[in-house]
């Protein structure tokens, strides 16, 4: 039996990085009947695939991003529909405008946050810092100003959920359906704002921009892609900062580098902590026709992932890719996707993850895992820290 077909989706979840590496070596395209989706692991095959839209389309009818949130997404369409759904999201979140504004959206809510945990000389870092932040600043970005943290990361767990069911199993449809159709009835009154008041958040933005006066564009044309964002805006940033003061902490010459050179260092672990544990696994593609692709062949309308988290620890690329280094000289990586999809809100998630980190090393400074509780990883399309704990001296 081929390696592919022992697969199985629990083995992801549990570490896909084992899996990815014996798939660059032995298969590096290959179907994996667990994900019913073929697998594309090296770097320079991913990059192909991500960028070929000719060949390899976004719509993909097996997917489960649109089978869980519906169609059309920023993720799953290509041409005119994903330049129409991209307007809004371009907007808001190009780079000098996330610049004016990222800053006075996310420090009042990074520093509420900290003041919160600073006495308390302890917390799960998931919990109590990393993924509420991340929710409530990616809300407040698009127009969820009302909706409290907790509510936010349920929808994000159960968003998740249905967007990485590769297997189609009912049950885990049975979590998402429900979280869908409650963001879906949270979203009405926002929109019934917006279109009478326009104001500067991504679904306003999305709503009116480029459109002829008095119209907007239609909310069920929306709907999914403000779903993709709210679950891909708390996962990139929040995790991402996780998953690199999980290495950080881990080693503590890595760290006191850091904290002797901070302002230097701390966007280069940011980046290396993306690298290293990418918060979203795949691109989902469809084959356009038949093909070879690494001297396999490739059916039409065979979906095929492009696996970015692979290709970030390819040995073609990076020197000791499992190894997590502050100091690597090999710069760039795949976590925010390859052409016309990488990732709408990539600045945004660039700056975010840094301010997470900043405040809260410079606020808590003698950060320690907790010994016998130590982080645990977990998923292969979304990875992160299922828990983070530390310790450190109350203030």
């Amino acid at each position: 039996m081929a390696f592919a077909d022992q697969i199985t989706v629990e083995a992801l979840d549990e570490d896909p990085y084992p899996i990815f590496a014996r798939l660059r070596r032995e298969a590096p395209v290959a179907w994996v009947p667990a994900a019913n989706v073929w697998f594309v692991t090296r770097w320079q095959d991913v990059e192909f695939v991500s960028k070929n839209t000719g060949l390899f389309g976004a719509e993909v009818p097996s997917s489960p991003v649109e089978r869980s949130m519906g169609k059309p997404t920023i993720l799953t369409s290509d041409g005119p529909v994903h330049g129409e759904l991209r307007r809004g999201f371009d907007t808001k979140y190009k780079p000098r405008t996330v610049a004016d504004y990222i800053d006075g959206l996310a420090n009042p809510i990074i520093e509420d946050y900290l003041d919160r945990l600073a006495p308390r000389g302890h917390a799960n870092l998931i919990a109590d810092y990393f993924e509420p932040v991340s929710s409530l600043c990616l809300a407040r970005s698009l127009g969820f100003g009302h909706v409290d943290a907790e509510t936010l990361l349920r929808w994000f767990h159960g968003l998740a959920i249905g967007a990485a069911n590769y297997e189609n199993d009912p049950a885990k449809l049975a979590i998402s359906d429900p979280i869908n159709k409650e963001v879906d009835a949270a979203i009405v009154p926002i929109f019934e704002r917006l279109e009478r008041e326009p104001d500067g958040s991504a679904i306003s933005h999305m709503l009116h921009d480029g459109m002829p006066p008095g119209q907007t564009r239609p909310r069920a044309f929306l709907l999914p892609s403000i779903k993709i964002a709210l679950l891909g805006g708390m996962q990139e940033p929040g995790h991402g900062a996780a998953s690199t003061l999980v290495a950080l902490l881990s080693d503590p010459a890595q760290y006191a580098a850091l904290m002797k050179d901070f302002d230097a260092l701390l966007p280069k672990a940011a980046d290396e902590g993306l690298r290293w544990v990418a918060p979203i696994g795949t691109q989902m593609r469809r084959a356009t026709r038949d093909m070879e692709l690494g001297g396999v062949a490739i059916p039409a309308d065979a979906p095929v992932a492009s696996v970015i988290s692979s290709a970030c620890r390819d040995e073609a690329r990076y020197r000791d890719p499992d190894r997590f280094d502050i100091h690597r000289t090999e710069t760039g990586h795949a976590a925010y996707g390859f052409g016309s999809h990488f990732c709408a809100g990539r600045w945004f998630a660039q700056r975010l993850v840094i301010s997470l980190l900043r405040f809260l090393l410079q606020r808590l400074p003698d950060l320690a895992l907790v010994p016998d509780r130590p982080p645990q990883f977990r998923g292969w399309e979304f990875r992160a820290p299922t828990s983070l704990h530390v310790t450190f001296t109350p203030n």
